[in-house]
Protein backbone atom coordinates (compact mmCIF):
# COMPACT_ATOMS: atom_id res chain seq x y z
CA UNK A 1 0.00 0.00 0.00
CA UNK A 2 1.18 3.28 -1.18
CA UNK A 3 0.53 6.59 0.60
CA UNK A 4 0.45 9.89 -1.10
CA UNK A 5 -0.97 12.16 -3.91
CA UNK A 6 -1.65 10.95 -7.03
CA UNK A 7 -2.55 12.94 -10.24
CA UNK A 8 -5.92 12.23 -11.98
CA UNK A 9 -4.25 10.36 -14.86
CA UNK A 10 -3.35 8.28 -12.21
CA UNK A 11 -5.63 7.83 -10.09
CA UNK A 12 -7.92 5.42 -11.13
CA UNK A 13 -8.24 2.47 -8.23
CA UNK A 14 -6.96 4.54 -5.85
CA UNK A 15 -8.28 4.65 -2.05
CA UNK A 16 -9.39 8.14 -0.88
CA UNK A 17 -7.37 9.11 2.29
CA UNK A 18 -10.05 12.57 2.83
CA UNK A 19 -13.35 13.30 1.83
CA UNK A 20 -13.82 15.72 -1.15
CA UNK A 21 -17.08 17.92 -1.24
CA UNK A 22 -18.48 18.71 -4.98
CA UNK A 23 -21.31 20.63 -5.88
CA UNK A 24 -23.08 17.91 -7.01
CA UNK A 25 -22.04 15.65 -3.90
CA UNK A 26 -19.05 14.39 -2.00
CA UNK A 27 -17.27 11.78 -2.49
CA UNK A 28 -16.08 9.85 1.24
CA UNK A 29 -13.06 9.08 2.08
CA UNK A 30 -11.90 5.29 1.91
CA UNK A 31 -14.07 5.43 -1.77
CA UNK A 32 -12.34 3.78 -4.14
CA UNK A 33 -11.94 6.31 -7.68
CA UNK A 34 -13.57 4.89 -10.88
CA UNK A 35 -13.23 6.46 -14.38
CA UNK A 36 -16.42 8.05 -13.79
CA UNK A 37 -15.41 9.59 -10.35
CA UNK A 38 -12.51 10.81 -12.12
CA UNK A 39 -14.73 12.48 -14.62
CA UNK A 40 -16.12 14.40 -12.30
CA UNK A 41 -13.10 15.82 -10.48
CA UNK A 42 -11.75 16.89 -13.59
CA UNK A 43 -14.79 18.89 -14.78
CA UNK A 44 -14.64 20.83 -10.81
CA UNK A 45 -11.08 21.84 -11.77
CA UNK A 46 -9.27 19.25 -9.53
CA UNK A 47 -6.37 18.03 -10.77
CA UNK A 48 -5.02 15.79 -7.81
CA UNK A 49 -5.99 13.46 -4.99
CA UNK A 50 -5.10 12.25 -1.42
CA UNK A 51 -5.02 8.95 -1.46
CA UNK A 52 -3.97 5.05 -0.89
CA UNK A 53 -2.69 2.51 -3.94
CA UNK A 54 -3.27 -0.65 -2.96
CA UNK A 55 -0.31 -3.70 -3.68
CA UNK A 56 -1.34 -7.02 -4.56
CA UNK A 57 -3.21 -9.01 -1.64
CA UNK A 58 -4.14 -5.80 0.44
CA UNK A 59 -7.77 -5.53 1.50
CA UNK A 60 -9.46 -2.39 2.48
CA UNK A 61 -10.07 -1.02 6.00
CA UNK A 62 -14.15 -2.75 6.11
CA UNK A 63 -13.10 -6.30 4.66
CA UNK A 64 -10.32 -6.33 6.70
CA UNK A 65 -12.57 -5.99 9.92
CA UNK A 66 -14.89 -8.03 8.99
CA UNK A 67 -13.51 -10.76 8.53
CA UNK A 68 -11.11 -10.56 12.08
CA UNK A 69 -14.43 -10.28 13.51
CA UNK A 70 -15.76 -12.91 12.12
CA UNK A 71 -13.30 -15.04 13.69
CA UNK A 72 -14.05 -13.93 17.02
CA UNK A 73 -16.67 -16.66 18.79
CA UNK A 74 -20.26 -15.03 18.62
CA UNK A 75 -21.95 -16.72 21.70
CA UNK A 76 -23.57 -14.24 23.85
CA UNK A 77 -21.88 -11.08 21.84
CA UNK A 78 -23.30 -8.75 19.05
CA UNK A 79 -21.57 -7.38 16.09
CA UNK A 80 -22.33 -4.32 14.20
CA UNK A 81 -21.75 -3.99 10.69
CA UNK A 82 -18.19 -2.95 9.60
CA UNK A 83 -17.59 1.06 8.72
CA UNK A 84 -15.14 3.33 8.23
CA UNK A 85 -12.98 0.25 9.52
CA UNK A 86 -14.77 -0.55 12.67
CA UNK A 87 -17.02 -3.32 14.18
CA UNK A 88 -18.38 -2.78 17.60
CA UNK A 89 -19.09 -5.92 19.58
CA UNK A 90 -21.75 -5.98 22.45
CA UNK A 91 -22.77 -7.99 25.72
CA UNK A 92 -26.06 -10.05 24.62
CA UNK A 93 -26.81 -11.36 27.48
CA UNK A 94 -26.10 -10.06 31.25
CA UNK A 95 -22.96 -11.93 32.54
CA UNK A 96 -19.11 -11.64 33.20
CA UNK A 97 -16.52 -10.34 30.63
CA UNK A 98 -13.76 -12.63 30.40
CA UNK A 99 -10.74 -11.79 28.06
CA UNK A 100 -7.19 -13.25 27.50
CA UNK A 101 -4.81 -10.91 27.91
CA UNK A 102 -2.34 -12.67 26.06
CA UNK A 103 -4.47 -13.50 22.81
CA UNK A 104 -5.65 -10.12 22.62
CA UNK A 105 -1.69 -8.37 23.03
CA UNK A 106 -0.47 -10.77 20.72
CA UNK A 107 -2.87 -9.99 18.24
CA UNK A 108 -2.53 -6.10 18.81
CA UNK A 109 1.30 -7.03 17.97
CA UNK A 110 0.96 -8.27 14.63
CA UNK A 111 0.58 -4.86 12.77
CA UNK A 112 0.16 -1.63 13.90
CA UNK A 113 -2.73 -1.12 11.24
CA UNK A 114 -5.17 -4.48 13.00
CA UNK A 115 -6.28 -3.38 17.26
CA UNK A 116 -8.32 -4.85 18.97
CA UNK A 117 -9.84 -2.66 22.41
CA UNK A 118 -11.43 -4.45 25.15
CA UNK A 119 -13.09 -4.26 28.43
CA UNK A 120 -10.63 -4.63 31.62
CA UNK A 121 -10.59 -9.05 32.25
CA UNK A 122 -13.84 -10.03 34.28
CA UNK A 123 -16.11 -7.06 34.54
CA UNK A 124 -19.97 -7.55 34.62
CA UNK A 125 -21.60 -6.18 31.78
CA UNK A 126 -25.30 -6.05 30.99
CA UNK A 127 -26.99 -7.20 27.60
CA UNK A 128 -26.28 -4.10 24.94
CA UNK A 129 -22.97 -2.94 26.78
CA UNK A 130 -20.10 -2.24 24.23
CA UNK A 131 -17.12 -5.07 25.46
CA UNK A 132 -14.83 -4.52 22.63
CA UNK A 133 -13.89 -3.14 19.01
CA UNK A 134 -12.30 -4.18 16.10
CA UNK A 135 -10.30 -1.26 14.31
CA UNK A 136 -8.65 -0.81 11.13
CA UNK A 137 -6.19 2.00 11.37
CA UNK A 138 -5.62 3.02 7.54
CA UNK A 139 -7.66 2.62 4.95
CA UNK A 140 -6.23 -1.05 3.57
CA UNK A 141 -3.82 -3.49 5.18
CA UNK A 142 -2.26 -6.52 3.76
CA UNK A 143 -4.22 -9.61 3.30
CA UNK A 144 -1.75 -11.69 4.93
CA UNK A 145 -1.52 -9.86 8.37
CA UNK A 146 -5.54 -10.08 8.73
CA UNK A 147 -5.12 -13.84 8.07
CA UNK A 148 -2.71 -14.11 10.79
CA UNK A 149 -4.92 -12.48 13.01
CA UNK A 150 -7.63 -14.87 11.98
CA UNK A 151 -5.58 -17.86 12.50
CA UNK A 152 -4.73 -16.85 15.95
CA UNK A 153 -8.43 -16.08 16.95
CA UNK A 154 -9.71 -19.14 15.22
CA UNK A 155 -7.28 -21.49 17.69
CA UNK A 156 -7.74 -19.19 20.65
CA UNK A 157 -10.48 -17.35 23.10
CA UNK A 158 -9.41 -13.76 22.87
CA UNK A 159 -12.59 -13.19 24.99
CA UNK A 160 -16.62 -13.71 25.59
CA UNK A 161 -19.45 -13.07 28.14
CA UNK A 162 -19.80 -15.63 30.79
CA UNK A 163 -23.66 -15.58 31.28
CA UNK A 164 -24.73 -15.36 34.89
CA UNK A 165 -26.48 -18.18 36.23
CA UNK A 166 -29.15 -18.15 38.41
CA UNK A 167 -28.34 -19.52 42.22
CA UNK A 168 -30.12 -20.00 45.27
CA UNK A 169 -28.59 -18.47 47.82
CA UNK A 170 -28.90 -18.95 51.59
CA UNK A 171 -27.67 -15.83 53.82
CA UNK A 172 -26.34 -17.04 57.26
CA UNK A 173 -25.77 -13.96 59.57
CA UNK A 174 -24.17 -13.46 63.00
CA UNK A 175 -25.13 -11.27 65.73
CA UNK A 176 -23.44 -9.33 68.66
CA UNK A 177 -24.98 -7.08 70.90
CA UNK A 178 -23.42 -4.36 69.08
CA UNK A 179 -24.87 -4.97 65.49
CA UNK A 180 -28.37 -3.48 65.10
CA UNK A 181 -31.20 -5.46 63.44
CA UNK A 182 -31.49 -2.19 61.07
CA UNK A 183 -27.95 -2.97 60.01
CA UNK A 184 -28.45 -6.54 59.25
CA UNK A 185 -32.36 -5.89 57.78
CA UNK A 186 -30.20 -3.40 55.62
CA UNK A 187 -27.68 -5.96 54.32
CA UNK A 188 -29.88 -8.65 53.86
CA UNK A 189 -31.73 -6.26 51.23
CA UNK A 190 -28.83 -5.54 49.42
CA UNK A 191 -27.70 -8.59 48.50
CA UNK A 192 -30.68 -9.27 47.19
CA UNK A 193 -30.38 -6.61 45.10
CA UNK A 194 -26.13 -7.99 44.11
CA UNK A 195 -28.39 -11.12 43.00
CA UNK A 196 -30.58 -9.52 40.51
CA UNK A 197 -28.48 -9.07 37.77
CA UNK A 198 -27.90 -12.93 37.77
CA UNK A 199 -31.34 -13.57 38.19
CA UNK A 200 -30.32 -15.94 41.88
CA UNK A 201 -32.55 -15.45 44.72
CA UNK A 202 -31.99 -15.04 48.84
CA UNK A 203 -33.98 -18.27 49.41
CA UNK A 204 -33.63 -17.94 53.42
CA UNK A 205 -31.72 -16.16 55.76
CA UNK A 206 -31.01 -17.20 59.29
CA UNK A 207 -29.36 -14.62 62.06
CA UNK A 208 -27.27 -16.61 65.28
CA UNK A 209 -25.13 -15.84 68.00
CA UNK A 210 -21.82 -15.21 66.84
CA UNK A 211 -19.98 -18.34 67.22
CA UNK A 212 -18.08 -20.77 65.47
CA UNK A 213 -20.43 -23.82 66.94
CA UNK A 214 -23.55 -22.52 66.41
CA UNK A 215 -22.37 -21.32 62.45
CA UNK A 216 -20.68 -24.93 62.08
CA UNK A 217 -24.16 -26.36 63.37
CA UNK A 218 -26.27 -24.29 60.94
CA UNK A 219 -23.85 -25.23 57.97
CA UNK A 220 -24.26 -28.90 58.46
CA UNK A 221 -28.22 -28.61 59.05
CA UNK A 222 -28.69 -26.85 55.45
CA UNK A 223 -29.85 -28.68 52.72
CA UNK A 224 -28.76 -26.27 49.92
CA UNK A 225 -29.46 -29.01 47.25
CA UNK A 226 -33.21 -29.34 47.25
CA UNK A 227 -33.45 -26.84 44.96
CA UNK A 228 -33.47 -26.36 41.53
CA UNK A 229 -30.49 -23.70 40.90
CA UNK A 230 -27.44 -24.96 41.93
CA UNK A 231 -26.75 -23.37 45.55
CA UNK A 232 -24.99 -20.73 47.52
CA UNK A 233 -23.94 -20.55 51.07
CA UNK A 234 -23.29 -16.57 52.34
CA UNK A 235 -22.02 -15.65 55.46
CA UNK A 236 -22.29 -12.54 57.02
CA UNK A 237 -20.30 -11.84 60.48
CA UNK A 238 -20.97 -9.92 63.16
CA UNK A 239 -17.50 -9.06 63.15
CA UNK A 240 -14.35 -8.97 61.08
CA UNK A 241 -12.23 -11.99 60.06
CA UNK A 242 -8.84 -11.78 61.56
CA UNK A 243 -7.45 -15.01 61.11
CA UNK A 244 -8.06 -18.46 59.40
CA UNK A 245 -9.11 -19.92 62.53
CA UNK A 246 -11.71 -17.51 63.54
CA UNK A 247 -15.28 -17.59 63.27
CA UNK A 248 -16.38 -18.32 59.77
CA UNK A 249 -13.34 -20.62 58.73
CA UNK A 250 -13.28 -22.02 61.15
CA UNK A 251 -16.99 -23.43 61.28
CA UNK A 252 -16.70 -24.20 57.43
CA UNK A 253 -13.89 -26.36 57.96
CA UNK A 254 -15.91 -28.08 61.28
CA UNK A 255 -18.67 -28.52 58.66
CA UNK A 256 -16.78 -30.82 56.59
CA UNK A 257 -15.92 -28.20 54.25
CA UNK A 258 -12.70 -26.47 52.85
CA UNK A 259 -11.75 -22.99 52.79
CA UNK A 260 -9.68 -21.93 49.75
CA UNK A 261 -8.75 -18.77 50.74
CA UNK A 262 -8.99 -16.03 53.92
CA UNK A 263 -8.32 -12.45 52.67
CA UNK A 264 -7.70 -11.19 49.43
CA UNK A 265 -5.48 -8.07 47.75
CA UNK A 266 -8.68 -6.12 47.09
CA UNK A 267 -9.39 -2.97 49.20
CA UNK A 268 -12.38 -2.66 50.45
CA UNK A 269 -12.87 -6.50 50.17
CA UNK A 270 -9.54 -8.01 51.97
CA UNK A 271 -11.66 -9.44 54.48
CA UNK A 272 -12.99 -12.25 52.74
CA UNK A 273 -13.33 -15.61 53.06
CA UNK A 274 -14.08 -18.33 50.16
CA UNK A 275 -14.96 -21.86 50.81
CA UNK A 276 -17.00 -24.67 50.19
CA UNK A 277 -18.77 -27.76 51.52
CA UNK A 278 -19.15 -30.56 48.79
CA UNK A 279 -20.03 -28.70 45.37
CA UNK A 280 -21.45 -25.82 47.38
CA UNK A 281 -19.72 -22.04 47.68
CA UNK A 282 -19.77 -20.47 50.48
CA UNK A 283 -18.62 -17.23 50.72
CA UNK A 284 -17.44 -15.60 54.12
CA UNK A 285 -18.77 -11.44 53.46
CA UNK A 286 -16.67 -8.48 54.42
CA UNK A 287 -17.76 -5.73 56.47
CA UNK A 288 -17.60 -3.45 52.93
CA UNK A 289 -20.29 -5.90 51.46
CA UNK A 290 -22.81 -4.57 53.63
CA UNK A 291 -22.17 -1.01 51.39
CA UNK A 292 -23.58 -1.21 47.85
CA UNK A 293 -20.07 0.76 46.25
CA UNK A 294 -18.10 -1.79 44.37
CA UNK A 295 -15.44 -4.20 46.68
CA UNK A 296 -14.08 -7.32 46.17
CA UNK A 297 -16.76 -9.39 47.38
CA UNK A 298 -18.51 -8.28 44.27
CA UNK A 299 -15.21 -9.41 41.98
CA UNK A 300 -15.60 -13.18 43.60
CA UNK A 301 -19.65 -12.83 43.54
CA UNK A 302 -19.75 -12.17 39.89
CA UNK A 303 -17.54 -14.95 39.17
CA UNK A 304 -19.90 -17.68 40.97
CA UNK A 305 -22.90 -16.27 39.32
CA UNK A 306 -20.93 -17.26 36.32
CA UNK A 307 -19.96 -19.96 36.37
CA UNK A 308 -16.44 -19.78 37.76
CA UNK A 309 -14.90 -21.78 40.15
CA UNK A 310 -12.29 -19.31 41.98
CA UNK A 311 -9.30 -20.22 43.11
CA UNK A 312 -6.73 -19.27 45.84
CA UNK A 313 -4.49 -18.85 43.10
CA UNK A 314 -7.34 -16.60 40.91
CA UNK A 315 -8.17 -14.43 43.97
CA UNK A 316 -4.17 -13.31 44.96
CA UNK A 317 -3.73 -12.58 41.28
CA UNK A 318 -6.50 -9.61 41.67
CA UNK A 319 -3.93 -6.93 43.22
CA UNK A 320 -3.30 -4.91 40.03
CA UNK A 321 -6.45 -2.86 39.81
CA UNK A 322 -7.50 -3.90 43.55
CA UNK A 323 -7.37 -0.45 45.05
CA UNK A 324 -11.07 0.29 44.67
CA UNK A 325 -10.82 2.37 47.50
CA UNK A 326 -10.50 6.34 46.19
CA UNK A 327 -7.10 8.17 47.81
CA UNK A 328 -7.95 11.94 48.35
CA UNK A 329 -3.96 12.56 48.04
CA UNK A 330 -3.82 10.88 44.66
CA UNK A 331 -2.40 13.36 42.17
CA UNK A 332 -4.79 14.58 39.45
CA UNK A 333 -3.67 15.74 36.04
CA UNK A 334 -3.81 20.09 36.65
CA UNK A 335 -5.16 19.96 33.13
CA UNK A 336 -8.00 17.78 33.67
CA UNK A 337 -9.07 19.90 36.88
CA UNK A 338 -12.01 22.43 34.77
CA UNK A 339 -13.46 19.55 32.65
CA UNK A 340 -13.89 17.46 35.98
CA UNK A 341 -15.34 20.04 37.69
CA UNK A 342 -17.90 20.34 35.61
CA UNK A 343 -18.86 17.25 35.25
CA UNK A 344 -18.93 16.25 39.26
CA UNK A 345 -22.71 15.45 40.15
CA UNK A 346 -23.94 16.51 43.32
CA UNK A 347 -27.34 14.94 44.41
CA UNK A 348 -29.47 16.21 47.92
CA UNK A 349 -30.98 14.49 50.82
CA UNK A 350 -33.38 16.00 52.75
CA UNK A 351 -33.03 14.67 56.52
CA UNK A 352 -37.26 15.08 57.57
CA UNK A 353 -37.85 11.67 59.95
CA UNK A 354 -37.01 13.27 63.27
CA UNK A 355 -39.44 13.59 66.11
CA UNK A 356 -39.43 16.49 66.98
CA UNK A 357 -38.71 16.02 70.69
CA UNK A 358 -38.86 20.18 71.47
CA UNK A 359 -41.70 20.98 70.00
CA UNK A 360 -43.61 19.05 72.81
CA UNK A 361 -45.15 16.29 73.65
CA UNK A 362 -47.82 15.69 70.99
CA UNK A 363 -47.11 18.70 70.07
CA UNK A 364 -47.10 20.11 66.14
CA UNK A 365 -44.80 19.33 64.06
CA UNK A 366 -42.00 21.74 62.52
CA UNK A 367 -41.80 20.43 59.45
CA UNK A 368 -45.84 21.00 58.48
CA UNK A 369 -45.46 24.84 60.09
CA UNK A 370 -46.24 27.00 57.26
CA UNK A 371 -43.80 29.81 55.86
CA UNK A 372 -45.95 32.11 53.51
CA UNK A 373 -48.75 29.92 53.23
CA UNK A 374 -46.24 26.70 52.06
CA UNK A 375 -45.50 23.85 54.66
CA UNK A 376 -42.09 23.79 55.74
CA UNK A 377 -40.90 20.48 54.60
CA UNK A 378 -42.17 21.45 51.19
CA UNK A 379 -40.76 24.52 51.13
CA UNK A 380 -37.32 23.13 51.91
CA UNK A 381 -37.89 20.66 48.81
CA UNK A 382 -38.71 22.86 46.32
CA UNK A 383 -35.80 25.30 47.14
CA UNK A 384 -33.55 21.85 46.86
CA UNK A 385 -35.77 21.09 43.56
CA UNK A 386 -34.42 24.53 41.93
CA UNK A 387 -30.51 24.52 42.82
CA UNK A 388 -27.72 22.95 40.85
CA UNK A 389 -28.40 19.80 42.85
CA UNK A 390 -29.72 16.39 41.09
CA UNK A 391 -31.46 14.60 42.31
CA UNK A 392 -33.43 15.39 45.57
CA UNK A 393 -34.03 12.47 47.51
CA UNK A 394 -36.47 12.91 51.00
CA UNK A 395 -35.68 10.46 54.32
CA UNK A 396 -39.17 10.62 56.17
CA UNK A 397 -39.60 9.08 59.46
CA UNK A 398 -42.08 10.39 62.39
CA UNK A 399 -45.38 11.17 61.08
CA UNK A 400 -44.57 9.80 57.74
CA UNK A 401 -48.07 10.14 55.85
CA UNK A 402 -48.48 13.67 56.38
CA UNK A 403 -44.68 14.51 55.97
CA UNK A 404 -45.31 12.28 52.26
CA UNK A 405 -48.48 14.63 51.89
CA UNK A 406 -47.34 17.73 52.01
CA UNK A 407 -44.24 16.42 49.76
CA UNK A 408 -46.79 15.17 46.83
CA UNK A 409 -46.43 16.48 43.32
CA UNK A 410 -42.84 17.13 43.89
CA UNK A 411 -40.43 15.54 41.47
CA UNK A 412 -37.87 14.07 44.18
CA UNK A 413 -37.66 10.17 45.56
CA UNK A 414 -39.03 9.34 48.86
CA UNK A 415 -37.68 6.43 51.43
CA UNK A 416 -39.06 5.78 54.43
CA UNK A 417 -36.61 5.11 57.75
CA UNK A 418 -38.38 2.46 59.85
CA UNK A 419 -35.45 3.30 62.42
CA UNK A 420 -35.81 6.61 62.60
CA UNK A 421 -35.97 6.84 66.51
CA UNK A 422 -32.76 5.75 66.98
CA UNK A 423 -31.44 8.73 65.46
CA UNK A 424 -30.19 11.31 62.52
CA UNK A 425 -27.68 8.18 61.55
CA UNK A 426 -30.19 6.06 60.39
CA UNK A 427 -32.06 8.37 58.07
CA UNK A 428 -28.57 9.49 56.85
CA UNK A 429 -27.42 5.91 55.83
CA UNK A 430 -30.98 5.12 54.73
CA UNK A 431 -30.36 8.51 52.31
CA UNK A 432 -26.66 7.06 51.63
CA UNK A 433 -27.55 3.74 50.45
CA UNK A 434 -30.34 4.81 48.16
CA UNK A 435 -29.63 3.96 44.16
CA UNK A 436 -30.61 7.72 43.24
CA UNK A 437 -27.75 8.79 45.30
CA UNK A 438 -25.27 6.24 45.93
CA UNK A 439 -23.08 7.07 42.68
CA UNK A 440 -22.72 10.62 42.89
CA UNK A 441 -19.80 12.61 43.21
CA UNK A 442 -21.37 14.25 46.35
CA UNK A 443 -24.17 14.54 48.20
CA UNK A 444 -25.39 17.69 49.68
CA UNK A 445 -27.31 17.41 53.39
CA UNK A 446 -29.77 19.36 53.96
CA UNK A 447 -31.63 19.48 57.13
CA UNK A 448 -35.59 20.59 56.56
CA UNK A 449 -36.02 22.64 59.24
CA UNK A 450 -34.02 25.29 58.18
CA UNK A 451 -35.66 27.95 56.37
CA UNK A 452 -33.24 30.78 55.97
CA UNK A 453 -30.87 28.82 53.69
CA UNK A 454 -31.62 29.88 49.76
CA UNK A 455 -31.40 28.31 46.94
CA UNK A 456 -28.44 30.60 46.14
CA UNK A 457 -26.56 29.15 49.18
CA UNK A 458 -26.79 26.08 47.98
CA UNK A 459 -25.53 26.96 44.34
CA UNK A 460 -22.43 28.52 46.34
CA UNK A 461 -21.46 25.16 47.91
CA UNK A 462 -22.04 23.08 45.19
CA UNK A 463 -19.71 25.64 43.04
CA UNK A 464 -16.98 25.53 46.02
CA UNK A 465 -17.07 21.95 45.80
CA UNK A 466 -16.66 21.60 42.11
CA UNK A 467 -14.25 24.26 41.86
CA UNK A 468 -12.30 22.23 44.41
CA UNK A 469 -12.43 19.21 41.92
CA UNK A 470 -14.44 16.88 44.34
CA UNK A 471 -12.87 14.58 47.06
CA UNK A 472 -13.38 17.63 49.70
CA UNK A 473 -15.91 18.35 52.42
CA UNK A 474 -17.50 21.67 51.71
CA UNK A 475 -19.21 22.99 55.09
CA UNK A 476 -21.66 26.11 56.03
CA UNK A 477 -20.13 28.44 58.28
CA UNK A 478 -21.56 31.51 59.68
CA UNK A 479 -18.89 34.09 61.24
CA UNK A 480 -16.60 30.91 61.12
CA UNK A 481 -18.74 28.98 63.15
CA UNK A 482 -19.76 25.84 61.38
CA UNK A 483 -23.33 25.05 60.17
CA UNK A 484 -25.54 23.65 57.77
CA UNK A 485 -26.12 22.35 54.82
CA UNK A 486 -22.89 20.17 54.08
CA UNK A 487 -21.31 18.49 50.95
CA UNK A 488 -19.82 15.24 51.30
CA UNK A 489 -17.59 13.47 49.23
CA UNK A 490 -18.14 10.04 47.92
CA UNK A 491 -14.94 8.62 49.64
CA UNK A 492 -16.79 9.67 53.01
CA UNK A 493 -19.81 7.38 51.79
CA UNK A 494 -18.31 4.20 53.34
CA UNK A 495 -18.14 6.35 56.38
CA UNK A 496 -21.48 7.34 56.60
CA UNK A 497 -22.96 4.19 56.21
CA UNK A 498 -21.71 2.84 59.15
CA UNK A 499 -22.23 5.36 61.72
CA UNK A 500 -25.17 4.33 64.12
CA UNK A 501 -27.27 5.97 67.43
CA UNK A 502 -27.85 9.69 67.17
CA UNK A 503 -25.28 10.99 65.65
CA UNK A 504 -24.43 12.74 61.88
CA UNK A 505 -21.76 13.58 60.15
CA UNK A 506 -19.18 16.13 62.50
CA UNK A 507 -16.90 12.81 63.67
CA UNK A 508 -16.62 12.24 59.78
CA UNK A 509 -15.88 15.68 59.08
CA UNK A 510 -13.40 15.92 61.90
CA UNK A 511 -11.55 12.69 61.64
CA UNK A 512 -11.43 11.32 58.01
CA UNK A 513 -8.33 13.56 57.02
CA UNK A 514 -10.25 15.36 54.55
CA UNK A 515 -9.79 18.52 53.17
CA UNK A 516 -12.85 20.92 54.85
CA UNK A 517 -14.22 24.40 52.46
CA UNK A 518 -15.91 26.74 54.44
CA UNK A 519 -18.67 28.52 52.81
CA UNK A 520 -20.26 31.49 54.79
CA UNK A 521 -23.81 31.84 54.27
CA UNK A 522 -24.41 33.84 57.50
CA UNK A 523 -26.91 33.59 59.69
CA UNK A 524 -28.99 30.94 58.01
CA UNK A 525 -26.30 28.29 58.66
CA UNK A 526 -27.63 28.27 61.85
CA UNK A 527 -31.27 28.81 62.06
CA UNK A 528 -32.76 25.81 62.45
CA UNK A 529 -36.17 25.76 64.11
CA UNK A 530 -36.76 23.36 67.17
CA UNK A 531 -38.87 25.21 68.95
CA UNK A 532 -42.47 26.81 68.60
CA UNK A 533 -40.94 29.79 69.27
CA UNK A 534 -38.19 29.38 67.38
CA UNK A 535 -40.95 28.76 64.31
CA UNK A 536 -43.12 30.83 65.13
CA UNK A 537 -39.50 33.70 65.55
CA UNK A 538 -39.14 32.76 62.09
CA UNK A 539 -41.83 33.63 60.19
CA UNK A 540 -43.83 30.21 60.49
CA UNK A 541 -47.12 29.73 61.38
CA UNK A 542 -47.59 26.26 63.62
CA UNK A 543 -50.11 23.71 62.56
CA UNK A 544 -51.18 20.35 63.77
Amino acid sequence: MRYGTFELDEAEGVVLAHSIRLPAGRISKGHMLSREDIARLSVEGIRSVVAVQLDPGDMLEDDAAQAIADAIAPDNLRFSEATTGRVNIYAKVDGLFVADKRVIDALNRIDPAITLACLADHVAVRAGDMAATVKIIPLAVGGAKVAEAVALLAESVAFEVKAFSPRAVTLVATELPSLKVSVMDRTAKLLEQRLAPSGSRLIKEIRIPHSAERLTEVLQQLRPGETNEPAMIIVFGASAVADRDDVIPAAIRRAGGEVDQVGMPVDPGNLLVLGRIGNVPVLGAPGCARSPKENGFDWVLNRLMAGETPTSFDITGMGVGGLLMEIPTRPRPRDAAPEKAAALSVGALMLAAGQARRMGKDGPHKLLAEFEGIPLVRRTAGMLLSSQASPVVAVTGHRRDEIEIALSGLDIGSHFNPDYASGMASSLVAGFSSSELAQKDGILVMLADMPGVTTEHLNMLIAAFRQAGGGVVVRSVSDGKRGNPIILPRIAFDAVLRLEGDVGARGIIENSGLSVIDVDIGPAAHLDVDTPEAVTAAGGILKR
